[in-house]
């Protein structure tokens, strides 16, 4: 893996992501973000971030989901929302889904098509993190 700088989020892969960031997440609209960068987006109150240019996740026991072709890591966060990661896809994006939202893996699939902007070429989820 390679170290994502800070500015990954305005990298021209996540700029091709950002092409596809869904209008609605949900019944959620999109909203400012007080990150001025196109590979960051926001939608509903407390927002859902999703963000690209994060470094790929690797090997991992938190679950693995696959949501219409697209693996998922999903990591429990201490505040109680639910961190979303895409898996084998360099540079990963990163769904950060608050916890007063109770259908977190219900969310997802809004952002199939801008996490299949970016190649599958790391590997996918093994079956035993699914």
């Amino acid at each position: 893996m390679r170290a994502v700088p800070f500015d990954a989020a305005d990298s021209e892969p996540c700029q091709q992501v950002a092409r596809f960031w869904p209008s609605t997440v949900g019944p959620y609209e999109a909203r400012v973000t007080a990150v001025q960068s196109e590979g960051v987006a926001a939608w509903g109150d407390p927002p859902i971030v999703a963000r690209c240019g994060k470094a790929p996740p690797g090997p991992t026991t938190d679950p693995c989901i696959d949501v219409n072709g697209v693996d998922w890591v999903a990591t429990p966060l201490d505040d109680g929302g639910t961190m979303f990661t895409t898996f084998g896809r360099d540079p990963a994006l990163e769904v950060l889904v608050p916890a007063a939202y109770d259908s977190h893996p219900l969310l997802l699939p809004p952002f199939g098509a801008a996490a299949e902007a970016v190649p599958q070429t790391l590997g996918e989820c093994s079956s035993a993190q699914r």
